[in-house]
């Protein structure tokens, strides 16, 4: 497989194309590096390419926050201009004047 460059940034705020959840980046993947059991627990009509950028957020839809897998082909940037209301955004990113995420803290672990 080879890895692509990435489309979104650390720190960026995305959606999904598909399903009402949005969030804000903390790592990026050049390519698929989760388990077999969870790529094949996607409907295979809906299952992304493994060569492709994945991304962690700090994920949130109307009713909880979570952290979510998602491909490069599944976001969107969301220009909502909304803060992300998950609490671990709060810890590891400070949000500036323009609404933009900037990591406070290298170590994410």
């Amino acid at each position: 497989m080879e890895a692509r460059s990435a489309k979104f940034r650390i720190g960026q705020v995305v959606k999904h194309r598909i399903y009402p959840f949005r969030g804000v980046i903390f790592d990026v993947d050049p390519v698929f590096s989760n388990t077999e059991e969870w790529w094949m627990a996607i409907p295979e009509a809906m299952r992304p390419s493994k060569d492709q950028p994945f991304y962690h957020l700090f994920a949130e839809n109307q009713e909880a926050e979570y952290v979510a897998y998602v491909s490069e082909q599944n976001l969107v940037d969301d220009d909502s201009g909304e803060p992300v209301r998950h609490p671990r955004a709060r810890e590891f990113f400070r949000r500036d004047r323009k609404g933009r995420y900037k990591l406070d803290r290298a170590d994410l672990n």
